[in-house]
């Protein structure tokens, strides 16, 4: 079995501009002795009626296991029989891995059950005077991503269908974040290049079956003609018995995952119901297709000929492209609580996810007290589930499994939780012209930029969406906005919601190659080559750059006004750079990759790139250097002299060339022939603007 082997040039900090504090294990003594309250590690803002989840001592655990009743400390049954406690229950299960799950303290975490109409506040409280109970968490909701989405036209794709693209899908020519051209039809100040790389990395894999992301989110539409064949199936349950639990898992027909808010298998991804919201608006209370959307970046199926393309959704032979677990943590209108999370996510790890991809999260005002109980190691019980995820292995070719979760979208100086702790990965939100988006949270907790997307002005046509992230929807939706069902399998969205799965594409794409190459690396080494594997950022932030904004007039009339978004506020604070795909796969061959710049000439020197000074070797002419690589960079020159390469780009863009060299002669020995060895040597070339120029990678 290979070792990786990585040249992470220039090595940030791996997790930059995160200053939340680290959580400790445990930390269950000094501030309890000092304050009981400060047991209570969240807000009561958004808690479930007549329940909370409580973090006991292990006494207390064995005691609760054996009898759900009583626990054999007389503070503690006294308190539950004064609150007319009618129910303790496990959050987890413990008779899968339990050993492993016992070292994460998993057995420790209960939810308690009472009377809906008692005061959840008054009921936290008197727990946690008591001294068995060790931290006492609200049971909250999690909130739905605000989201629109804009169904793509059959115009839109009669009008761009390109015959020039990577795979055969038809809207692939729509999908900027993969491939942008720069088209300001797409977008104002669109950039070339200003995108994840995916063609470069696409030459190398395209995603493994054995690897499985599950999706945390609304439940995804399993029977999408662009998803179906890259679903995880539950074969036990498949070719089980309906209503039975066939593989003894707890759950119940949990066939492409767990619906976390019914704790059963029925995803859905089309219940809601129509509503009267504050201002007398009637509104769709339900679901969006969010889940499918973030689905459809992650793994729509490629090649196929039809809708869109996944980042590792495989070449359409049906024998690759990662497979996606759907965790349904929305129902239509209904909301899954922090514990039924936290069982979703422990779902996921029991079966084989090793990637978990979260477009959700809290802000703090429900999040973590960090002045408080956080900042003394009272963690919750999503980061107990978060860290069991990620201490399991559901990949052969790696140790340990990864966590990513997008930033936030309301602007804020710093990431929302759960994204924000710096164990795992938190994605913030570029635009096409390579800026960060109106929207995107930034500042400590951040970690790396994906594109996000971002409607926009075009001409006078007012906004258009076609600057959003274009993926899969369910057809049969309800649209909030036109009162109508989607009537198409694809739409545009935009959020750092949809910059995570390019994220955790790009992670499941880079596993893949290590599967496929028998390449075994660390969860960390994962981490490492995504926040490292990166376009820079800061350098263009500075000064400002035209948005607009939509309104309505106290006339009632959409209106439209520009303003300058200011760039000098985003440096240094979105995370490490622009993750590019091609990179990521670079750093996991071992390839050297050199910056140069649009419009100069760069002298490529074969002592530069595999040793240091002067180095007995004779080079080939005949370096690698194919057509689509010199289309993309626009190369205009590509000569060879004294052992030199000469290039000159003018185009900005990432591409691949193969060097040709002789240890050990002048000529390629053989046979009966004494000679030096014929060797190659691959290096990525990443063709940047001048005013991109420092501090690429």
């Amino acid at each position: 079995m290979n070792k990786v082997k990585f040249s992470l040039f220039a090595l940030v900090a791996i997790f930059a501009a995160s200053c939340v504090a680290d959580p400790v294990m445990e930390g269950e003594g000094v501030a309890a002795e000092k304050s009981p309250m400060a047991k209570i590690i969240n807000s009561s803002e958004g808690a479930a009626a007549g329940e909370l989840i409580l973090y006991v001592d292990e006494e207390t655990a064995d005691a609760w296991t054996v009898s759900t009743t009583r626990s054999g400390n007389a503070q503690l049954d006294a308190v539950a029989e004064e609150l007319g406690v009618e129910s303790i229950a496990p959050v987890f299960n413990m008779n899968i891995n339990g050993d492993a799950k016992r070292e994460q303290g998993m057995h420790r975490w209960f939810v308690v059950e009472f009377d809906q109409k008692a005061d959840v506040e008054q009921v936290a409280q008197k727990f946690a005077t008591v001294s068995s109970v060790k931290r006492v968490q609200y049971s909250s909701t999690i909130e739905r991503p605000d989201v629109k989405a804009v169904p793509v036209s059959p115009e839109e794709v009669a009008q761009t269908r390109s015959g020039e693209e990577f795979f055969n899908d038809e809207m692939l020519a729509l999908q900027w974040h993969y491939n942008n051209k720069g088209q300001q039809s797409i977008f104002p100040g669109a950039k070339e290049g200003e995108d994840i790389g995916a063609y470069g990395a696409w030459k190398y894999t395209t995603g493994s079956r054995e690897v499985v992301v599950a999706v945390v989110d609304e439940g995804v539409k399993y029977t999408h003609p662009d998803l179906q064949d890259n679903m995880w199936v539950n074969q036990a349950e498949a070719n089980g018995v309906d209503g039975v639990d066939d593989d003894k898992n707890g759950y119940v027909d949990d066939i492409y995952g767990l619906n976390a808010v019914k704790l059963n298998g029925n995803i859905s991804w089309d219940r809601g119901e129509w509503v009267v919201n504050d201002r007398g608006q009637t509104v769709w209370n339900g679901d969006s297709g969010h889940g499918t959307h973030v689905a459809g970046t992650v793994a729509a199926v490629n090649n196929n000929g039809i809708g869109v393309c996944g980042v590792a959704g495989g070449d359409g032979s049906g024998n690759n492209g990662v497979r996606i677990m759907s965790i349904q943590i929305f129902d239509g209108p209904d909301k899954s609580t922090i514990d039924n999370n936290a069982k979703g996510i422990e779902y996921a790890a029991d079966n084989g996810a090793c990637i978990l991809q979260n477009s959700w999260g809290y802000n703090s005002d429900t999040g973590p007290q960090s002045d408080s109980a956080y900042s003394s190691g009272y963690y919750g019980i999503e980061l107990t589930a978060l860290r069991y995820f990620q201490s399991q292995s559901g990949c052969s070719a790696m140790d340990g499994n990864v966590v990513i979760f997008a930033a936030g979208n309301e602007a804020y100086g710093s990431a929302n939780y759960p994204s924000a702790y710096n164990e795992f990965i938190s994605v913030t939100a570029y635009a096409p012209d390579g800026n960060p988006t109106v929207y995107t949270n930034y500042g400590p907790g951040c970690n790396v930029a994906a594109p996000g997307g971002e409607s926009e002005v075009i001409g006078n046509q007012g906004f258009k969406d076609y600057g959003c992230v274009l993926s899969t929807l369910p057809a049969e939706t309800y649209d909030e906005y036109s009162g109508r069902e989607y009537g198409t399998d694809y739409g545009y969205m935009q959020g750092t919601s949809m910059a995570c799965p390019h994220v955790s594409g790009i992670a499941a794409l880079t596993l893949s190659y290590a599967v496929e190459n028998g390449i075994k690396l660390t969860n960390s080494q994962l981490y490492e080559v995504l926040t490292s594997s990166v376009r820079n950022i800061d350098n263009s932030l500075t000064g400002s750059v035209e948005r607009h904004q939509a309104y309505i007039d106290q006339n009632g009339n959409y209106k439209i006004r520009s303003y300058q978004f200011n760039l000098d506020l985003y440096k240094g604070k979105v995370g490490t750079g622009k993750l590019d795909a091609t990179l990521a796969i670079m750093n996991l061959r071992g390839a050297t990759c050199i910056p140069v710049v649009v419009g100069e000439e760069y002298a490529l020197k074969l002592g530069n790139i595999i040793g240091t000074g002067d180095i007995n070797v004779t080079m080939l002419k005949e370096f690698v250097l194919t057509d689509d690589v010199k289309q993309r960079l626009g190369i205009t020159t590509s000569d060879f002299f004294s052992n030199t390469i000469y290039l000159k780009c003018t185009k900005p863009g990432i591409g691949v060339i193969t060097v040709k060299y002789i240890a050990g002669g002048n000529a390629v020995g053989g046979g009966s022939s004494t000679g030096g060895k014929l060797m190659e040597k691959e290096v990525v070339i990443i063709s940047r603007e001048g005013n991109d120029a420092g501090a690429w990678l």
